[in-house]
């Protein structure tokens, strides 16, 4: 069964190893994906859209994101590595570039849908927005070679494609909007599990 303990050990180590870039990095978290119902185990079923911070250093970070059914998250940057690994559901990424000339506006360069099983990295310039196309819960193992919660980064407005400061509290709220969706805003759910939601 998947272990998140030895898991981030791996991750450390796989990071010292590429002396903090994501090869290694990308090799075990395909590892641990390729097994999905390890990872369904060790986690737990997802229940409720969130961020649950599962490991954080400044030079690593390990979240468990569960998107909500057909729930889409704007284009954002990290501005640093990120090596994603979905272990149960999908998550369509459409990738963008900053058009030169345009005062921070981005257009669509690209996409990748990724299935239960798959692993993929995104380069620390990548912008990109994401969403779960299904109507059920989607888990992915996310690991960012940073701070992931220190780091300053970038979102563009839906609409207009216009780059804005990122916003944590508005993106925190679209996870809330998809469990009242999902839960139905009268339900709660108490069993949470054991993450903390960030």
């Amino acid at each position: 069964m998947f272990d998140l303990d030895q898991f981030a050990a791996d991750c450390r180590t796989a990071l010292v190893q590429d002396r903090g870039g994501y090869r290694a990095v990308r090799e075990t978290v395909a590892r641990a994906v390729a097994n999905p119902g390890s990872v369904l185990a060790g986690l737990g079923e997802p229940r409720r859209a969130g961020v649950h911070k599962l490991y954080h250093a400044p030079d690593l970070t390990i979240l468990n994101i569960v998107w909500g059914p057909k729930m889409t998250l704007m284009p954002h940057d990290h501005r640093i590595w990120a090596v994603i690994g979905i272990y149960t559901g999908c998550e369509d990424n459409i990738f963008w570039r900053r058009v030169k000339g345009s005062e921070g506006k981005v257009e669509a360069a690209g996409a990748k849908a990724l299935r239960t099983g798959d692993c993929t990295v995104l380069g620390r310039d990548i912008i990109h927005s994401v969403t779960n196309p299904i109507p059920r819960l989607t888990g992915a193992i996310h690991v960012y070679g940073g701070d992931f919660f220190g780091t300053e980064r970038s979102e563009w407005d839906p609409e207009t494609l216009r780059e804005e400061r990122y916003d944590v509290a508005k993106n925190m709220r679209l996870f809330e909007e998809a469990n009242a969706a999902l839960l139905g805003p009268a339900r709660s759910d108490p069993d949470l599990g054991d993450h903390r939601r960030v």
